[in-house]
């Protein structure tokens, strides 16, 4: 039944599996287009959730996991993304996912919100995902669009919005939304035709929901620890002690479920596809699993030599011309199981049905263990070994590993920033293959430490994106290019 809803979703959605060579984009769309006020919810919300999982494991994905050395690109000769690893990510880069986010993703939801009255139950999963979006908006560009923005033809040059003043808004739609989806009556309910947090129960349903959005606002509220890490303190004691609903398992994690159907696999796998040579696991990566044997590397990544259970990473700064064959690749965790196993140098062949991972439960542990370390309600150690079971345990690590794992890498120790470092890095393997959060964790604490490769062409790792070639050149509102060094900075850094 879902991957029925799945299916019509994405013929909805205007989503394809080929990516463009030019811009290589999951996703078509037109930025003019004005979505179609009479769409009924459900069809629009499950559009929307098909967005949101195709833009999380696209060009955002690949921009930030490459920023983050986690993954780099390389090929027989120069590409889009190899380019990214060098940290040339230009406007026009930008162009088709800031529309697919705008004139699609915002836009649908913003109707959802608008005609959805009879129905508060879509309206307030409506409001979650659209925090959910615009924070990774923010997190990417700074100030943007918001006051102004989804007012379709009314206006098409909306003013952009000083970043601090739309995480407030985002945080109360968050809020808005708990209320929203407790309303007692409600044409319709999200259950069987909602592509996430599927359930013929809207009760069951619900609480999944509830737990998103209390867990999202968590996320938002530690983004402020370097800036102001008082409020944070503050705000996120006063949100654990007001008896919120948070995640509690990987059940309850945020994601967006894939199949083994045409047009509907993972669309990291899509990629990996479609450009079988350009991406491979970076050396910064492997530099913080291999040297305490991490158990999630065999789920993570191919070995090399095959069946060796040796992993091999890139270094950012190879050059174009470099053999392919000898790098580790992205394995099952972001692939889905082996359908056809390697041969040779002949690379396997997976079924796409891994999810998207769009905010796992075992962030939420590691935003706790964090958030504690500052003062908040909880105890550090505790979150820390929940964070690490968690992250292992959905990767498909087995429990005398994981055991094995903690006995030696699994305490706290040293100062208050060691403490932070061990961490936000055992946060960073967890997030593989989740976009923008391990970039935004690194702005606002270092860690893990990063440099720019030898051959980038800026001196210093990325603090924010340019703006769309699009928006300054058909917007007179926007504010202007960035620098040319990409160190201006969200309001959070």
């Amino acid at each position: 039944m879902k991957l029925n809803y799945l299916k019509i979703a994405i013929a909805f959605s205007g989503i394809v599996a080929v990516s463009s060579c030019k811009k290589m984009m999951d996703i078509n769309y037109n930025p003019d287009a004005i979505p179609d006020t009479n769409s009924p919810i459900a069809q629009l919300l499950s559009g929307v959730q098909v967005n949101i999982g195709f833009t999380a494991g696209s060009d955002l994905y690949r921009y930030t996991t490459q920023i983050m050395q986690q993954m780099s690109g390389l090929a027989s000769q120069p590409n889009q993304t190899y380019e990214y690893s060098r940290y040339n990510i230009t406007g026009s880069d930008q162009n088709n996912v800031w529309g697919s986010i705008f004139a699609t993703t915002l836009s649908d939801l913003e109707l959802i919100i608008k005609n959805g009255g009879a129905s508060p139950h879509y309206v307030g999963v409506a409001k979650i995902l659209k925090a959910f979006t615009y924070h990774q908006v923010v997190d990417t560009w700074g100030d943007v669009p918001y006051s102004e923005a989804q007012q379709l033809s009314a206006n098409t040059q909306p003013a952009y919005d000083d970043d601090a003043t739309i995480y407030p808004k985002l945080i109360t739609l968050l809020t808005e939304a708990v209320t929203d989806m407790n309303a007692g009556t409600s044409a319709l309910s999200p259950g069987t035709n909602s592509l996430m947090y599927t359930n013929a129960s809207w009760a069951t349903a619900r609480a999944f929901w509830i737990k998103l959005a209390n867990t999202l606002r968590l996320r938002l509220l530690i983004h402020y620890s370097k800036k102001d890490p008082a409020f944070c303190v503050a705000q996120i004691t006063a949100l654990v002690n007001s008896g919120a609903a948070f995640m509690a398992s990987n059940a309850d994690s945020f994601q967006m479920a894939f199949y083994n159907v045409a047009n509907a696999r993972n669309p990291i796998s899509q990629f990996e596809v479609s450009r079988p040579n350009y991406l491979f696991v970076d050396q910064r990566m492997l530099s913080l699993m291999t040297p305490k044997n991490d158990p999630r590397r065999p789920f993570y990544f191919t070995d090399f030599p095959l069946g060796s259970g040796v992993y091999v990473g890139v270094s950012s700064a190879l050059p174009p011309g470099t053999p392919t064959n000898n790098y580790s690749r992205i394995h099952t965790f972001l692939r889905g199981a082996v359908t056809t196993p390697a041969v040779g140098i002949n690379s396997a062949v997976y079924s796409g049905a891994a999810p998207q991972r769009l905010l796992p439960y075992a962030e939420y542990c590691f935003i706790r263990a964090e958030a504690a370390l500052m003062g908040a309600p909880g105890n550090a150690q505790t979150f820390f070994t929940d964070g690490i079971t968690a992250s292992m345990t959905e990767a498909g690590v087995s429990a005398p590993d994981i055991a094995t794992y903690l006995a030696a890498n699994g305490t706290l120790v040293g100062t208050n920033a060691q403490k932070l470092q061990q961490i936000i890095e055992e946060k960073y393997i967890a997030l593989f293959g989740v976009s923008g959060e391990p970039w935004t964790d690194w702005r606002r604490t270092g860690y893990p430490t990063m440099s720019a490769p030898t051959n980038a062409i800026i001196n210093n790792v990325p603090r924010t994106l340019f703006y769309p070639q699009s928006e300054i050149d058909l917007n007179p509102k926007c504010p202007g290019q960035k620098s040319a060094t990409l160190q201006d900075r969200v309001f959070w850094d």
